[in-house]
């Protein structure tokens, strides 16, 4: 937001240089993020001159041009070339000299050149007002009051003055500091609390404001006090539309705003000065009254920027009792503004409930300066102050009158709310020693009431237009913010509870395993837990369903309209982003939440998500090009399960119902842990993936709660040696090696330590539907030398279980 120095000097005395406030601004919360010295105008109109058209003869080559000599003040009157149509010899015009430098667009400089038009020497530009950028209009050129003196230099001609303005990071709950009387409070609440120069808040003076008759009254109807908990009008008749006044124009120009007539102008000076949104109406739009009320759905609307609108039943609209003219809080209705015909006019200011606001302005996409105020909130008690002050401007340089007594739709008045403040438990909370009488100081300073104040505590009314302070901790973060962060000392002694946890934590897990991927050469990356609700409708199959979405409320985009139930969709989205910047081998992996809905409960899940395409690793002289596969991801899952100690636990099944193109469960205590696999070509195809991408997709949340269960437990190393036996198997296809590893250990698990498959064979010498595994038998006792009679027993055991089970046979 941009704040301006001479603006802010109207409303609160200070001998603070803006360097100084820039950095008193930072320290009480409103970051400056930047300070620029800016001119009304861009480059100052330098080269830019008054000049008379002494002479205006058609061109002879060009119908639409004209040829005239100007005295722009040097020794000899210039020839220039123009092209509107209501040049005329006589006037006074605002003339580029040769050398000038123009920003119609701010971002494209035009240089004015001596150049030949159509045969004729062209020395400068007689200018219109957007050309020199004090304006709007490119109907024909500026031609100025007759007494302005050939040779004044534009910008003493136009009063353009430079000024101060601080780019402010707002924060979105400080919508009380979107205008810059919010700005100044801070600005007196620190002088008053840091400074023996003590100071207060100069409000716009709006005694004078008065009703001059009764010409236009006009009924006002809220139907939703809800959406528009207070609405006051006014009308003003007899203006007269014109371009504002200078210091009007230069104090827009300072904050970023193109001027466009003196009523326009006004209504957005006052929101800037006080944050509060107004709307100007043509009376001629209105015949008896004004009735706020909720569209019907389905309703068109067309809206300033000429876009033609569907209206939802939850937009809430203001009409002339018939036809709609606005919606509310957010954009005016094409036909209903201010224009240059207008003689009368219905002033508007109101305050309008923010989530409704909110709602209207995501749903028709739009985002306006008023929207922007309303969704966050604006202050109730200043609505009054705002069209007042509006309205004195207007009947001053607008030349009109009020024409009836103010209308004040306010049923149920908004009051201060109430925080009850412990004084003890703000220093405790601020790590600090604040002295009682200094919290009183900076509270009465913020215009926190104390309405009751006890030795360690106080009872607060808080101010309407802070409506993001609604609790002690709020209160006390107010206190520090003005008493000032830098000013809360380190203490010399810290007292830090070394008590033995007996379990580790789950953030230090996570970090274990965080360390481990990035050690194999992993990247994380963190997605947004927003998805859209398309990507579950088109891609969902059996395991994902459009009933168990959480839905947002108010949606950014059709894009994020609902929580996340998997972390395959956007991980997808990332695979397929870096494959687009030629980086195809990818390892990644994710933390994040998955959410669902079952009937009226909601489950938030916490997901550890690997991502692995492309090959094993770049491409060398003396390494093989393979890429990566099931096996790559696998072995990377034991190693994390190894890590947490929980490898040997882990049982695998067929996948069932997956969005995978095939796989395996992750089994530990007949709970499932997570699903291995690779993504179907449908996804890859959606999504833009090249080529096969590896994903397993881990409950961390149920990880976790298996290792708290599972004990590390430690033992020397075996002095013993192990035996290895060997089988050939004849299998049928169907038979995993899941299945064998479980009978083995089915018939040993003290000695058999472990079970590896170290060969698979698939061939035309082996009978039709049969496959050849080799697997290898370690055994151990740790406490004697194993015989082989022993041995040969289990190995026994365990062929009789193959064969009868899994109709095995030896080769």
């Amino acid at each position: 937001m941009k704040v301006s120095y001479k603006w802010l000097k109207n409303y609160v005395k200070t001998s603070f240089s803006p360097e100084e406030l820039s950095e008193i601004l930072t320290d009480t919360g409103l970051e400056v993020e930047g300070l620029e010295k800016v001119e009304a105008v861009k480059g100052g109109l330098e080269g830019v001159v008054i000049g008379e058209v002494l002479t205006c003869v058609p061109h002879e080559n060009a119908d639409r041009l004209n040829v005239t000599t100007v005295d722009v003040g040097d020794d000899d009157p210039v020839q220039i070339v123009c092209g509107a149509p209501n040049v005329a010899a006589g006037q006074k015009v605002v003339v580029a000299k040769v050398g000038s430098t123009l920003y119609p667009n701010p971002d494209e400089p035009f240089k004015i050149k001596k150049a030949k038009i159509r045969g004729v020497e062209s020395k400068g530009m007689i200018c219109a007002e957007n050309e020199i950028g004090i304006g709007q209009s490119h109907d024909g050129i500026m031609v100025l009051d007759e007494n302005a003196e050939t040779g004044t230099p534009a910008a003493d001609f136009f009063n353009l003055e430079s000024d101060y303005v601080f780019e402010i990071g707002l924060t979105p709950n400080r919508s009380d500091a979107l205008g810059h009387i919010g700005v100044a409070r801070d600005i007196v609440a620190f002088t008053n609390v840091h400074s023996e120069e003590k100071t207060y808040l100069q409000l716009p003076d709006v005694s004078a404001f008065q009703a001059v008759s009764n010409q236009h009254n006009i009924k006002v109807e809220v139907e939703d006090t809800d959406a528009c908990p207070r609405y006051m009008g006014v009308t003003i008749s007899n203006l007269s539309i014109k371009p504002s006044p200078d210091w009007l124009k230069n104090a827009l120009l300072s904050i970023g705003l193109t001027p466009k007539n003196n009523v326009v102008d006004i209504t957005n000076f006052v929101m800037h000065e006080l944050g509060t949104p107004l709307h100007a109406f043509d009376l001629k739009n209105i015949s008896k009254k004004v009735v706020v009320r909720k569209a019907k759905k389905g309703d068109k609307f067309t809206t300033l920027d000429e876009v033609e609108r569907e209206l939802s039943a939850d937009d809430l609209m203001i009409t002339n009792g018939n036809e709609n003219m606005c919606i509310a809080g957010v954009f005016g209705g094409l036909d209903s503004g201010v224009d240059d015909k207008t003689t009368d006019i219905f002033l508007e200011a109101a305050y309008f409930d923010a989530v409704t606001i909110r709602k209207t302005a995501k749903h028709h996409g739009l985002n306006t300066d008023a929207s922007f105020r309303y969704e966050r909130g604006v202050d109730p008690m200043m609505i009054e102050l705002a069209m007042k002050r509006a309205a004195i401007l207007i009947c001053e340089f607008a030349g009109g009158q009020v024409s009836m007594q103010p209308v004040d739709i306010y049923p149920k008045k908004i009051e201060r709310k109430n925080v009850s403040f412990n004084y003890e438990r703000c220093n405790k909370l601020a790590g600090s020693n604040i002295p009682k009488e200094k919290i009183s100081e900076i509270l009465k300073a913020l215009d926190i009431e104390i309405l009751q104040n006890n030795e360690d505590s106080a009872k607060l009314s808080i101010p309407t237009y802070r409506v993001d302070v609604t609790r002690e901790a709020d209160v006390i973060e107010e206190v520090l913010r003005i008493y000032g962060f830098n000013n809360i000392e380190t203490p010399k002694k810290w007292n830090i509870s070394l008590s033995k946890e007996n379990l580790r934590s789950e953030e230090e897990r996570q970090n274990t395993i965080a360390n481990l991927l990035v050690s194999q050469g992993f990247f994380e990356m963190m997605n947004n837990s927003l998805s859209s609700s398309q990507w579950v409708e088109k891609f969902g199959e059996d395991v994902l369903s459009e009933s168990r979405n959480v839905n947002m409320l108010n949606p950014l985009s059709n894009e994020l309209d609902v929580m996340r139930q998997t972390m395959l969709f956007h991980g997808l989205q990332s695979v397929a982003h870096n494959q687009n910047r030629q980086q195809s081998d990818l390892s990644l992996f994710e933390f994040g939440k998955i959410y669902q809905k079952f009937d009226t409960a909601y489950n938030e899940n916490k997901r550890l998500a690997l991502f692995l395409s492309g090959r094993k690793q770049k491409e060398q002289w003396n390494t093989s090009n393979e890429n990566v596969s099931f096996y790559s991801l696998k072995g990377i899952v034991v190693a994390i399960l190894e890590r947490l100690g929980l490898n040997d636990f882990v049982t695998t099944k067929g996948l069932k119902k997956s969005l995978f193109e095939d796989g395996v469960q992750l089994i530990i205590q007949k709970q499932k842990i997570g699903e291995i696999g690779w993504t179907t070509k449908k996804l890859n195809k959606a999504f833009g993936v090249k080529q096969n991408v590896f994903v397993a997709d881990l409950d961390w949340d149920a990880i976790l709660s298996l290792g708290n269960r599972n004990k590390v437990k430690f033992s020397a190393l075996p002095k013993t040696f192990a035996v290895r036996r060997d089988f050939s198997l004849l299998l049928d296809k169907p038979v995993t090696f899941n299945e064998i590893e479980t009978l083995a250990y089915n018939v040993d698990r003290k000695i058999l330590k472990e079970v590896n498959l170290f060969d698979v064979y698939e061939g035309d010498k082996l009978p039709e539907g049969k496959k050849s595994y080799a697997v290898s038998f370690s055994f151990q006792d740790e406490e004697k030398t194993l015989k082989d009679k022993q041995v040969d027993k289990l190995m026994e055991g365990i062929r009789s279980k193959l064969e009868s089970q899994l109709n095995a046979e030896l080769r």
